[in-house]
C-alpha cells in the first residue's frame, strides 16, 4: 500500500519537527501581517531585534547568567530528588512519614516558595537558586519515587543469589530500570526550571533574561521580549536534541 499514509512513519523526525517549527513562524508572520498590531511584531522586526540585543547589547551574559542558574536549580533538585524518591519508593515506613510533605510542597505556589526564600536569605544567588529547586524537587521525588516501586525485585533477588556485590548490583540491575523515570523527571525538569528562574529573575533579579524581559515589559518594547524568549527557547532546544535525546537512547537502547 502506497500513499501519505504509508509514507508517514518513514519521515525523519528532524525533518518533521522542521516542518512544524516552520508552520508555526508562517502562521506567526500572517498574523502580524493581518492583525497588523504593535502587540504582535513581524518576525523580521524580532529578528532585527535580536540582532540589535546579540551585537551592541547584552543578550549573550544574561543568557549565561540564566543558564547557569538553570543548571545548579536543575542539579540540586535532581539528586535531592532523586535520592529521596529512591527511598520512599524502597521503604514504606519512609514513604508514609515524608507523603505529607510531599502533598504540601506539591501544591504551595511557587510564588510563594519564591517569596519566602527571598525574605528569609535575602535577595541573593543562592536564594534565588533555592527557590527555583524547591519548585522543581517534589515533582522530581513522585516521578523517581514511581519508578522505584516499579522495579521488578525478581531480577534484584537474581542478582543476590548470585551475590553481586550491592555496588554493582545498584548500577547494573536497579539503575538502568530507573532510568526512564530519571528522564522524564529531568526533561520535564528543564521545562519547569527554566520558566520559574525568569519569574525569580523578574521579580528580585538584577540580570539574566527575566530581568531583561521586565525592562522591555516597562517600555512596552514586544520584539525585544520575544527575541529574548526565542534565543533562549532556541538554547533549550539546542540542549534537548543535541544532548538529552541522545542521552536518552544511549541509557534506555537496553530496553531495546
Amino acid at each position: 500500500m502506497t500513499g501519505a499514509g504509508a509514507a508517514a512513519p518513514g519521515a525523519s523526525p528532524g525533518l518533521l519537527r522542521a516542518l512544524s517549527i516552520a508552520a508555526l513562524l508562517a502562521i506567526w508572520e500572517l498574523a502580524a501581517r493581518a492583525l497588523d498590531l504593535h502587540t504582535l511584531p513581524n518576525i523580521g522586526a524580532v529578528a532585527a531585534k535580536f540582532w540589535v540585543e546579540l551585537t551592541e547589547d547584552s543578550l549573550l551574559a544574561d543568557l549565561g547568567i540564566t543558564l547557569f542558574r538553570v543548571f545548579c536549580a536543575f542539579v540540586l533538585a535532581m539528586f535531592a530528588g532523586a535520592a529521596i524518591g529512591v527511598v520512599m519508593g524502597l521503604r514504606r515506613g519512609v514513604d508514609h512519614l515524608l507523603d505529607g510533605w510531599l502533598i504540601v510542597l506539591l501544591n504551595v505556589p511557587a510564588l510563594v516558595t519564591i517569596i519566602l526564600c527571598l525574605v528569609w536569605m535575602g535577595i541573593n544567588e543562592a536564594a534565588m537558586i533555592l527557590a527555583v529547586a524547591l519548585n522543581k524537587f517534589p515533582n522530581v521525588v513522585v516521578t523517581v519515587r514511581e519508578g522505584a516501586r516499579a522495579i521488578d525485585r525478581d531480577l534484584l533477588q537474581v542478582a543476590r543469589i548470585f551475590r553481586v556485590g550491592r555496588t554493582r548490583t545498584f548500577l547494573r540491575f536497579f539503575l538502568p530500570q530507573l532510568y526512564p523515570y530519571l528522564m522524564a523527571a529531568g526533561r520535564s525538569g528543564v521545562a519547569l526550571i527554566w520558566k520559574i528562574v525568569l519569574v525569580v529573575e523578574l521579580l528580585a533579579g538584577d540580570s539574566g533574561v527575566g530581568h531583561e524581559m521586565q525592562l522591555f515589559f516597562q517600555y512596552f518594547d514586544i520584539a525585544g521580549v520575544l527575541a529574548y524568549m526565542f534565543a533562549f527557547v532556541v538554547v533549550m532546544l539546542a540542549v534537548e536534541m543535541a544532548l538529552v535525546e541522545p542521552l536518552e537512547r544511549r541509557l534506555t537502547r537496553w530496553r531495546k
